[in-house]
């Protein structure tokens, strides 16, 4: 589990963010694709009056004016570590020294109106001040709507819609695995392993907001011989399996770098719902308000799945949820 890294768009990368810190010493770095920085929607409302209506409808105006827009401010990166100091202090994740040999990757794009630039911005300066040195951070300005980058398959670049994938003639996922694992093997020109379906209930609760099924992405190389390392894949909003079928999972380059490098990619989902009507990962507290620690829902089932699949073969069954 010491080589797991993750990454995420959108909500998947504000998520990448809140699991790459609570686990900082366990993870080695992360891919940031239009993300802002950690505990950004933490409202102070929310924290004064802990109440789980009003504190939720709190974070989610935060989260949408602070967080993605930017019309109540900016992020305040200082604040915001802060909060994750006195988290550590009490326990809740791990200490941020951790942060000080991760490998950060953050990408803005040039006509993304979702999550503005100030807040991708923020999320770098976060970084900074947590003890991340600077020739570890890779901030790009680039090409591309509110999506996740290829260099080819999607939708035309620039576009900030269904599926959320744009062939901009950049390849994103090299340039993630790259930055936080080194230079890489390259790709295969297909996948020649399994994209395994398996149940996510055995790792999460109901009302957690996971959907039924999760995808798991296992090369040949590491069926034959254990030891693979471990990269979790975030989707975001309105681009789960059950919204955009495969898009997000088969489209943006990961399974046909993992081939060549000896990487299993993990690709959690999350369901639609009443009070998550977007489909997207918990970054401002609908599935509570201490939603930001180890023992978060959400935080706490990707960790499930990355322990099951870290397992040797003698003590794991099969993949996450494979009988």
């Amino acid at each position: 589990m010491s080589q797991t890294s993750v990454s995420g768009l959108s909500s998947g990368a504000f998520m990448a963010g809140q699991f790459e810190i609570a686990h900082s010493k366990d993870i080695v770095g992360a891919g940031i694709v239009a993300g802002g920085p950690y505990a950004c929607a933490e409202s102070a409302a929310a924290r004064l009056f802990p109440y789980w209506f009003t504190g939720v409808a709190q974070n989610a105006v935060q989260a949408a004016q602070s967080c993605m827009k930017t019309t109540l401010g900016e992020p305040d990166p200082e604040k915001l570590l802060a909060r994750a100091k006195e988290l550590a202090e009490d326990g809740e994740i791990d200490p941020l020294s951790g942060l000080a040999t991760h490998n950060v990757y953050l990408y803005s794009g040039d006509k993304d109106s979702t999550v503005s630039r100030p807040v991708v911005e923020a999320a770098k300066r976060f970084y900074e001040l947590a003890g991340v040195p600077q020739g570890n951070l890779s901030y790009i300005e680039g090409d591309g709507g509110h999506a996740f980058i290829t260099e080819e398959g999607g939708a035309a670049c620039g576009l900030s819609e269904t599926p959320f994938v744009s062939d901009c003639d950049y390849d994103q996922a090299r340039a993630i695995l790259g930055w936080i694992y080194g230079p890489l093997t390259p790709a295969n020109a297909k996948p020649e392993g399994e994209f395994i379906v398996f149940e996510q209930a055995e790792f999460t609760e109901s009302g957690e907001g996971l959907a039924d099924e999760g995808v798991v992405y296992v090369p040949p190389s590491c069926r034959q011989t254990p030891g693979c390392r471990i990269h979790v894949a975030l989707h975001g909003c309105q681009q789960s399996r059950a919204r955009v079928g495969g898009t997000f999972i088969e489209d943006t380059g990961y399974a046909e770098l993992a081939d060549t490098n000896r990487l299993i990619i993990l690709f959690p989902q999350i369901a639609s719902s009443a009070v998550n009507p977007q489909g997207c990962w918990d970054w401002w507290g609908y599935t509570g308000l201490d939603y930001l620690g180890k023992d978060a829902p959400q935080i706490s089932a990707l960790w499930k799945m990355v322990q099951r699949l870290a397992e040797p073969p003698a003590q794991a069954e099969a993949e996450p949820g494979q009988e």
